[in-house]
This record gives C-alpha cells, sequence and structure tokens, in this order.
C-alpha cells in the first residue's frame, strides 16, 4: 500500500495543531486574571521563576522558560521599566546579566497567589488527566530537548 500524502496532510491528523490550539486556548484564560495585575501570561511566567528562586541570569531564565534571549531581553526590560526587576551585569563575568526581584516585584506574588487556583477552576481536566497530560507534555519537551542536543553533536 502507497503512502496516501493526502491523508497525512490533514489538520485533523496533526499532532502540532492540538498542541498548538490548546497551548493558546489556555494562556488566552490567564488574560482576566493577569490584566488587572497589568502582567502578560510571558511576564507571568517570568514572575514564577524569579518568584520560586531570584538572581537568576537571563540564560538561566530563558532555559527554564524555554526561552530565547532575543524574546527575553525586551519583556526584562518592560519589567524593569515597571520597576518590578533590577538587571544588573555580574561582578564576575560582564556578559552575563543577573535579574532580581524589587520589592515591587516581591510584592506582585501575594497579588497574584489566587492565579493558580483561578486557572485551576478553569481547566475541565480532573486532577489524574492533569497529571497525566503534565506528564506527557513535559515527556514530549524532554524527548524534542534531546533530539535538539544529539542533532547539534
Amino acid at each position: 500500500m502507497d503512502f496516501d500524502y493526502r491523508e497525512a496532510m490533514k489538520l485533523s491528523n496533526q499532532l502540532c495543531f492540538p498542541l498548538y490550539a490548546a497551548s493558546r486556548s489556555v494562556m488566552n484564560l490567564y488574560t482576566p486574571y493577569l490584566r488587572p495585575l497589568g502582567l502578560t501570561y510571558t511576564q507571568y511566567i517570568v514572575f514564577l521563576v524569579l518568584w520560586e528562586k531570584d538572581g537568576l541570569t537571563v540564560g538561566e531564565i530563558c532555559e527554564r522558560l524555554m526561552l530565547d534571549n532575543g524574546t527575553l531581553t525586551p519583556l526584562l526590560k518592560k519589567m524593569q521599566a515597571a520597576g518590578y526587576i533590577e538587571r544588573r551585569r555580574s561582578e564576575n563575568d560582564d556578559r552575563v546579566v543577573v535579574v532580581t526581584l524589587t520589592d515591587a516585584g516581591r510584592d506582585l506574588q501575594k497579588k497574584a497567589k489566587d492565579v493558580p487556583g483561578k486557572m485551576a477552576g478553569c481547566l475541565s481536566l480532573t486532577p489524574e488527566k492533569a497529571k497525566t497530560l503534565y506528564a506527557l507534555l513535559y515527556e514530549l519537551l524532554e524527548n524534542q530537548k534531546q533530539n535538539k542536543e544529539n542533532n547539534e553533536k
């Protein structure tokens, strides 16, 4: 039997589409909770990383969020202009920029404390299905990371 490219080219047979659509849908669910805080989704996930561990380098934040420097730097500049973070050159290496929260950035965590609970109520998944989805997505991400590393060798 010959490969049917027409079947393979149907949107309904692409794994990328439900991943893309679900990602956009979930990110949009955050908007009504983040807008009153003056945050975008991407700024929020940067804060999540910094609230977990302050004083990270730009490279460390990029790695944690799987973002490139070109995406993260303008975002950090806006967050600095808003008074939430400080960016300083490392004392050990001028090429390295360290990001630290200001008092306003730390205080924002208290204002955002209800966001995870509100979001959990928006997703119509049982806790078991949510855990399964989480595990599968991180497995996919880890596989892609390994493939990238193998291809770079």
